[in-house]
């Protein structure tokens, strides 16, 4: 079972010392930056994932400042989780929450167009290309 979790005292160094394939490490920030973000950018929502009681990811998301939308701005699995299916069942966990604020109606994310495996799941999850791309990221979104 997936659960998203609080990042807090108790598991903040567990948090930072995730990390992802070495084959992955262009694709996502480092949990410690994407703290540090979430402490300059508050409206950063920032949780541990969970597999029953063992810490598998991480995920960071938020209101953007610009356009008013909810944007799912990080989510990683650790190199020693992946392939179990904790990515996709992260983000649908993610989703959910995400979708208990009614007034918003689209998720947004963003990613690196190399990233085959993201696309893969993204899509998978019914999120679709919006057209743009952002500082060289793909933006696809989830319309619910």
């Amino acid at each position: 079972m997936i659960a998203l979790r609080e990042v807090d005292r108790n598991n903040f160094f567990e948090v930072i010392k995730l990390g992802v394939a070495d084959e992955q490490k262009g694709f996502v920030a480092t949990n410690l930056f994407s703290l540090a973000q979430a402490k300059a950018f508050p409206e950063c929502v920032c949780l541990a994932i969970y597999h029953d009681d063992v810490l598998v990811g991480f995920t960071m998301y938020c209101i953007d400042a610009e356009d008013q939308e909810y944007w799912i701005y990080r989510l990683m699995i650790d190199a020693e989780h992946q392939s179990k299916g904790y990515g996709k069942a992260a983000m649908e966990a993610l989703i959910d929450l995400i979708k208990e604020d009614t007034r918003h109606r689209v998720i947004y994310i963003s990613f690196e167009p190399e990233n085959v495996l993201a696309k893969h799941l993204y899509e998978k999850l019914g999120f679709q290309p919006d057209g743009r791309v952002i500082d060289g990221e793909v933006v696809y979104k989830f319309e619910h």
